[in-house]
């Protein structure tokens, strides 16, 4: 039982390994507990779950241990994205809710997370009063209570979903744009949403890899390069305006513009903060994890807003969109939150707002960003997921956090932070930076320069030397 760790958002394991029913029995009993003790578990728990392998059974007996306790139960009848379960948590006032699933992570995964009764992710005090509850489910190996099926109902998560996220965007604009989209919901539960909403408001869209496969195609179910090489081939194709990807969970964005470019969530994050702050003058300041673009701490400059940089995981976000004004919230990965819905990142939604840029512009994704580049300067991206052998990941921390590395490649460090993992600024030129995952056995590296390819020789440096270690 001790393969059972709560990371930046819940528990994840490997599908018959750690991710077992027995285990899931015993995520679901230390979350029971925390519900009976720090909510007001009459308000009931939803549950749903997205199309991974055998989700569907684990949500079914993740109800049955909630119910064990007298807490009544909503249990999805089909799957649906992450943050439906968010969103119909806050409308029902319910005590919490739970989604199976492992969201971006590759098909052998699977998981458990945890939405509060704001809708949202635990925040880190929640999630440590969980991991408190299951120490306790451990050590004491408490059998579960005997299931009360009779607390247990079904609900449909995606109707009301639906009907709320089609409110938040200008239909007469998209419409009068004459824009044509393609959606990819990379085999996930977010399949069919965007085809539906743009369908049935008069815009054109039509929708790829949308049947259910738990092997996602033989791809990660991560909107990014590569694993977005089928929404390129298919706007590119089909002559579409933008082609938008959600991840297994329908919580993470990814982009492809009308030339087959990707357009990286970092790109998205700002053009949806300019359009938001800036186009439509909505008040509130910025948030963004500590590995976004330094393109964010520009726009919010010009704009006058208040940039607040904070540890990577959406809770954090959550966390600063609860206690203050926070128009819109961002991470890396491509999720993102808006005052507008929830404080809760929702792919869908992201779409839909990105479609809005696109229509109250009359431009591109390509041509939005170029203008962007122009404004503030280039700024591009890059990631790269190591997997390393035992101690690797923590000496790269350490070479990076030391005064020994005081040059990269022909770029001296100038200074570093450590927020979250270690970042190293080069000169005037940009930064790079480790971190381990939260959720994944994978070291991770960035960098961000103003030329792709110096991005991409600072992330091969780095590469080689946490690789020779």
């Amino acid at each position: 039982m001790t393969a059972i760790r709560f990371g930046t958002d819940g528990w994840r394991g490997v599908i018959a390994d750690d991710f077992t029913m027995d285990n899931v029995k015993k995520v679901a009993q230390a979350i029971a507990r925390y519900v009976v003790r720090c909510e007001d578990p009459r308000k009931g728990v939803l549950v749903g779950y997205d199309h991974r392998y055998a989700a569907d059974r684990a949500a079914a007996v993740a109800a049955e241990v909630l119910s064990s306790t007298g807490t009544p139960v909503w249990l999805a009848d089909k799957p649906c994205p992450t943050p439906a379960i968010s969103l119909l948590v806050r409308q029902r006032g319910a005590a919490g809710g739970v989604m199976v699933t492992a969201s971006h992570n590759p098909y052998r995964w699977n998981g458990i997370k945890y939405k509060a009764t704001y809708g949202s992710s635990a925040l880190p005090s929640i999630v440590a009063q969980i991991e408190k509850e299951l120490a306790q489910v451990l050590r004491n190996d408490l059998p579960a209570l005997p299931p009360r099926k009779e607390l247990i109902q079904s609900f449909d998560p995606r109707t009301p979903y639906l009907a709320t996220i089609e409110k938040l965007v200008d239909w007469e604009r998209l419409r009068a744009a004459k824009f044509r989209f393609v959606a990819d919901p990379m085999h996930g539960s977010a399949a069919g949403l965007l085809h539906e909403l743009f369908t049935r408001n008069g815009v054109a869209c039509d929708e790829i890899r949308g049947a259910r496969d738990p092997l996602f195609g033989g791809v990660n179910p991560e909107p990014i390069e590569p694993h977005v090489e089928a929404l390129r081939q298919a706007v590119r194709a089909g002559g579409y305006d933008a082609g938008f990807a959600a991840d297994g969970d329908g919580d993470r964005i990814g982009a492809v513009d009308r030339d087959g470019a990707f357009i990286t969530p970092h790109q998205i994050f700002a053009l949806l903060f300019q359009h938001l702050a800036g186009a439509r003058r909505l008040p509130g300041d910025v948030a963004k994890t500590f590995s976004v673009t330094k393109l964010i701490d520009k726009i919010a400059a010009k704009l006058g807003r208040q940039l607040h940089e904070i540890p990577i995981g959406f809770k954090y976000v959550c966390e600063l969109m609860l206690e203050q004004n926070i128009l819109i919230g961002g991470e890396e990965s491509g999720g993102i939150g808006t005052s507008l819905y929830l404080p809760e990142r929702d792919a869908t939604v992201s779409a839909l707002l990105l479609a809005e840029v696109m229509a109250w512009h009359r431009k591109s994704l390509g041509a939005l960003v170029a203008a962007l580049h122009a404004e503030f300067g280039e700024h591009h991206y890059g990631r790269l997921d190591l997997d390393l052998q035992p101690g690797q990941k923590e000496k790269a921390i350490a070479l990076f956090s030391g005064a020994k590395l005081q040059k990269l490649l022909e770029w001296p460090v100038v200074r570093r932070e450590n927020m979250d993992g270690c970042k190293v600024y080069l000169g005037e030129t940009g930064w790079a930076m480790v971190r381990a995952s939260g959720t994944e056995h994978v070291l991770r590296i960035y960098a961000e320069t103003p030329r792709p390819e110096t991005t991409r020789r600072v992330l091969d440096e780095v590469r080689r030397l946490v690789q020779s270690l």
